[in-house]
């Protein structure tokens, strides 16, 4: 079967210069893979089951309507255990065979998806369908190797046909493009859904549905679901823009038309093109590679522009539609290898390694000249996913490295004693209460096997394809029994004869083995420059083409001349834009600063984001920081005379928005002796995932009275802080601009080590070490055991 080639390219290995990673540092990064999974897997558990996701700093579970709303983020919510879900397929490659077997007779017994809730149909098909499929198909191949699952039989497959029955009225359009919402009890229609009353959706939204329904239809015999799933992917395919054929990110469900014209390989549109080439791989239908194939050479001519990966119009793809490049574009690399083309992947994963490395984690969004856009990182695995799919097609070490700088980071930054916490910010290393389902799915998934021997699993992993949300579906679904009566609504011929239909090895590609290197070395360069100028930006109006220059943290790409007047329109347009965005950035004030608690059980691993203060202390040229033990001042609204001080004195003062200025609070702590203070909102259920952080103004007078640094958490955030000051006799705190090393030692604070009391298990053993990683920075032999819990009591 021509798909199966697809997988064979992976064994083609490239030696890289980088010194080869030996067995034993191999096999003791894998079993950190493992001990971390635990870690965030058992606290889901522990702390959340039946919830659907972990709220790891405040330990429970995330109920949909008892939280917040964090608006379309919760509708991957359908009260259905989504993470053990999520879940049940990483467990078997990780040889959890009894925790999955335990696993599936839960969600068998325990999980309904008859929920009257409304839920995003793409989240629910690639999270919890795709979850159910990648479960039966392990639980199928441990069953049938004669050891585990023996009493199994098809339970998950029988629940993933009544999801997929539900999801199927979204599919009720005249274009057959999906609802981007449906009801799982009711539907979309009639008053009772909630839903059916949107008229746009992603393309990605409407095109990520081939692997699952179609999985579904071979499994079950039942072709409605792969029927429907074509049948979007031929609607988008029809409304692709002619000239350019590239798509749009948002498009009418009902007319077809492009909501939003803007076109790239990240949010909003990258699973599209993920699914064409898998579908190629799992099906064996050549249309979908044909498709691939186009759309990829406008990709590269257009999109492309090495390193970098840049939106354009699709009416006009030599048009920019931003400046800045958004995170889930890191799994693109990951497909070039899977398409054969690695020399682009090797560049652009260069550019995405160099930016973690420069912030920890990739920003949600950054821009052109590697800058902070958006500061949220949620613990994406998109850049593992390409590191993984990059040292299997390459052999090179050097992507063993690039996993391990993820794994460090992964622990020093986002490690807290109840699992693993989204970055609120990777400025400051500020947390936020989450850890979304995709991070047991995929994460662990991929850095498991950038560091597995293939005698380290129980199966041959190249027997299956991965989906978006890295579950697994066998290759031999190519050969299952499906109708005929499933055709392709378009009968356009495709010339498809500038297109390989192998992928190439990769020695005869790259038969110089510091290729490679040669690649990333001046990329490595071009991001290590604090900011790059790019040449001015030209565009042309009624007098000919003039030259305008960019604020260097909006560059944008160089040498792009328009050629018409509606050209030149579009360009202005999109000058004033760039001008009004970097008049907003000069008017930019202080950047968010982070309240890390550093006592015990802590030890620096929670940090919450804060709003600064326009006097005092300006963090930002502080080397340390403010440090101090917490406490409660009163009158808590600080707006009178402190009559605690003698337990202010030398601390940092906890106080309640309102009543009084800010500056009238802080100069009232101050006399009280406090060191710093924090002001919590008393606006009850604010947060800053759902509002703007602001700063404090003084109260129209001098402020340079108050030496001493003020600070701001939302009430959310505060009530972390009264909580652990409530079970805790004595919470230290410190306040700085960005969060200092989280690493597991307590010695990193300068505290004194307790064994009951680090966020790992710790060994004070003299003799030999453990299995597992040496804690550095300790005068004690600590050593990271490979089983390592936190308690939090």
């Amino acid at each position: 079967m021509p798909g199966v080639l697809f997988s064979l390219m992976l064994l083609g290995g490239l030696c890289g210069l980088g010194q080869a990673m030996s067995r034993e540092e191999k096999s003791k990064l894998r079993n950190q893979v493992v001990e971390m999974f635990d870690h965030a897997y058992q606290n889901y558990m522990d702390h959340a089951y039946p919830a659907d996701e972990l709220m790891p700093l405040t330990c429970r579970g995330r109920v949909r309507g008892l939280e917040p709303s964090r608006g379309d983020v919760d509708d991957a919510l359908g009260k259905f255990s989504l993470t053990l879900i999520d879940t049940l397929d990483t467990l078997v490659l990780l040889n959890k065979t009894t925790e999955f077997d335990v696993a599936v007779r839960r969600v068998l017994t325990d999980v309904r998806l008859d929920n009257d809730i409304v839920v995003s149909v793409f989240e629910t098909n690639i999270r919890v369908l795709g979850g159910l499929l990648g479960g039966h198909s392990m639980a199928v191949m441990l069953r049938d190797g004669g050891q585990h699952m023996q009493w199994y039989q098809d339970e998950l497959l029988h629940m993933a046909k009544d999801l997929g029955l539900r999801l199927l009225p979204a599919f009720n359009t005249s274009s057959g493009l999906p609802y981007p919402r449906v009801n799982l009890k009711f539907g979309v229609r009639g008053p009772e859904t909630r839903t059916g009353t949107e008229t746009d959706t992603c393309t990605a939204c409407a095109g990520t549905m081939i692997l699952e329904f179609a999985a579904l239809s071979r499994f079950t015999g039942d072709p409605v679901f792969e029927a429907h799933a074509r049948r979007a992917l031929d609607f988008l395919w029809e409304k692709r823009q002619r000239h350019s054929n590239l798509v749009g990110t948002t498009i009418n469900i009902h007319s077809g038309e492009w909501v939003r014209r803007d076109s790239g390989v990240g949010a909003g549109i990258d699973s599209y093109y993920e699914y064409l080439l898998k579908a190629y791989i799992l099906l064996g239908d050549d249309l979908f590679l044909q498709r691939f194939n186009i759309h990829y050479a406008s990709i590269m001519k257009y999109i492309s522009q090495p390193p970098l990966l840049l939106d354009v119009h699709i009416h006009k793809p030599l048009l920019p539609a931003r400046t800045w490049m958004d995170s889930l574009l890191a799994f693109f690399p990951g497909l070039q290898v899977l398409k054969g083309d690695i020399r682009p992947a090797i560049e652009t994963h260069e550019m995405l390694y160099q930016v973690t490395k420069k912030h920890n984690f990739l920003p949600e969004a950054f821009t052109t000249d590697f800058r902070v856009h958006w500061a949220q990182h949620p613990l994406r695995p998109e850049f593992a996913e390409s590191t993984y799919f990059l040292y299997k097609a390459t052999g090179d070490p050097y992507y063993l490295e690039a996993g391990r700088t993820i794994l460090d980071n992964l622990n020093r930054f986002a490690r807290v004693p109840c699992g693993f916490a989204a970055m609120k910010d990777v400025r400051t290393g500020s947390h936020e209460d989450r850890m979304d389902s995709f991070f047991l799915a995929e994460m662990f998934k991929y850095l498991f096997l950038l560091f597995a021997d293939a005698e380290d699993l129980t199966f041959d992993v190249e027997d299956y394809i991965f989906t978006t949300e890295a579950h697994l579906l066998p290759l031999s679904l190519s050969t299952a029994p499906h109708s005929s009566s499933i055709p392709s609504n378009t009968t356009e011929e495709l010339d498809d004869s500038n297109f390989d239909w192998t992928c190439p090895n990769t020695r005869l590609l790259f038969p110089d083995p510091a290729f490679p290197r040669k690649l990333r070395d001046p990329i490595r360069s071009a991001v290590d420059k604090s900011c790059p100028r790019p040449p001015p930006y030209r565009y042309v109006h009624e007098r000919g083409c003039d030259q305008v220059t960019v604020p260097c943290s909006k560059s944008i790409s160089p040498n792009r001349c328009a050629v018409s007047a509606v050209a030149a329109e579009d360009g202005v347009r999109f000058m004033q834009e760039m001008m009004e965005l970097s008049s907003q950035q000069q008017k930019e004030q202080l950047p968010p600063r982070a309240i890390q608690i550093v006592s015990h059980p802590f030890f620096g691993r929670v940090v919450l984001t804060a709003g600064p203060a326009q006097f005092g202390l300006d963090l930002s040229k502080s080397s340390t920081g403010v440090r101090g033990f917490a406490t409660v001042a009163e009158p808590y609204s600080g707006c009178s005379e402190i009559t605690n001080a003698e337990y202010v004195r030398g601390h940092i003062a906890l106080l309640q928005r309102g009543q009084c200025m800010f500056a009238e609070k802080a100069r009232h702590i101050q006399k009280a002796g406090a060191i710093g203070g924090i002001v919590i909102d008393d606006n009850e259920g604010s947060s800053s995932d759902t509002a703007p952080l602001f700063q404090m103004a003084g109260d129209g007078r001098s402020t340079d009275d108050i030496p001493m640094p003020l600070l701001f958490l939302f009430h959310k955030e505060g009530n972390i802080l009264l909580e652990a000051l409530k079970e805790y006799r004595e919470v230290e705190v410190l306040l700085s601009d960005k969060a200092r090393d989280r690493g597991v030692s307590p010695c990193t604070f300068g505290l004194d080590p307790d064994p009951r009391d680090c966020p790992l298990r710790l060994s004070l053993s003299a003799g030999k070490p453990l299995p597992g990683s040496v804690i550095e920075g300790c005068e004690y032999p600590f050593f990271l055991l490979p089983s390592a819990s936190f308690p939090l009591a």
